[in-house]
């Protein structure tokens, strides 16, 4: 059986870990509330979030162990001979909306999952997933190469077919389908993952974890205080509908959360705390508005700085 609980202590420590590191970077007396939650099954979690800081005006880091006695459809979408079973979840999500349109937001979660056969016919079946990814405003291709390049280098002790696999996953996942339109420029995304056994892809998930920040931080401290007007802002509003659209429509966390009776609170603390929504809204020739679409929302190798087919 997997050790569940040497999982959870790496998650808890996770969560603790970068709140420290957001605080550190934000810089203000701003502080995340903890809201420690539990249910009647005994599944709970603690909800940490921050709200109007100097640098971050809203971030939300979560800390979830649920169970159940059958998996939702949102986890057993792509194993559907695992229907019906009993699971246990954990994980780790993250989510900052930074105020400054130039510093883009970010997103983070970890997850581990076990699935019984309540016959005890078969043996537990068990898997990693997650990720991290970047949603720039404004497009530098510095923070878009160092990004790419910290996630490169999360995969490379694990062979090197693991970063293009999982960074081609995270351009096909993050896509609204119904605008035809990345989110954002990508970054790792990897769901039932169990190659090499548990202790490898244990590890893996926790280099994926542990890199985050590294990735993050840097591009944060550097685009907090770059001045903007209310053009800036009006556009990051804007492109936050986006961010909406994508988590209510198509985010699998979002969906497995709901469907597993979990915190709604906790579930929608990804939500930005304001946004904007204009009809048929296009960005003018030539701005950098414009530039965002043309040279960001498409898949790019910016690991290697080439424009991908």
């Amino acid at each position: 059986m997997p050790e569940a609980e040497e999982v959870f202590a790496y998650l808890r420590g996770l969560q603790g870990g970068i709140c420290a590191r957001l605080k550190e970077i934000d810089g203000g007396g701003a502080v995340f509330r903890e809201d420690a939650w539990t249910r009647d099954d005994g599944a709970g979690g603690v909800s940490r979030v921050m709200e109007g800081g100097a640098a971050i005006e809203k971030a939300g880091v979560n800390l979830s162990r649920v169970s159940g006695g059958r998996l939702p459809p949102a986890a057993s979408a792509r194993r559907p001979e695992l229907a019906g079973r009993a699971f246990e979840a954990m994980g780790v999500s993250v989510i900052v909306h930074p105020l400054n349109p130039y510093a883009p937001t970010s997103h983070l979660n970890v997850r581990f999952f076990v699935a019984t056969d309540p016959a005890g016919v078969s043996d537990p079946a068990w898997w990693f997933g997650g990720g991290f990814d970047l949603t720039p405003f404004y497009g530098f291709e510095a923070d878009a190469r160092d990004w790419h390049g910290m996630a490169r280098a999360a995969c490379e002790p694990f062979g090197p077919a693991l970063y293009p696999r999982f960074k081609k996953w995270c351009d096909e996942y993050f896509h609204l389908k119904h605008r035809g339109e990345a989110r954002g420029i990508g970054g790792l995304f990897f769901d039932d993952f169990d190659e090499g056994g548990f202790d490898r892809a244990f590890a893996f998930m926790r280099s994926v974890g542990d890199h985050y920040m590294e990735a993050y931080g840097p591009i944060l401290e550097r685009r907090k205080d770059m001045p903007y007007g209310q053009r800036e802002r009006d556009f990051q509003l804007y492109r936050r509908g986006r961010y909406v659209e994508f988590n209510l429509l198509y985010d699998r966390g979002t969906l497995f959360g709901l469907q597993s009776g979990g915190r709604v609170e906790s579930i929608l603390v990804s939500m930005p705390p304001k946004v904007r929504w204009r009809y048929d809204w296009r960005p003018e020739a030539g701005t950098p508005e414009a530039r965002l679409y043309e040279e960001f929302l498409r898949p790019r190798d910016w690991a290697e700085g080439s424009l991908e087919a």
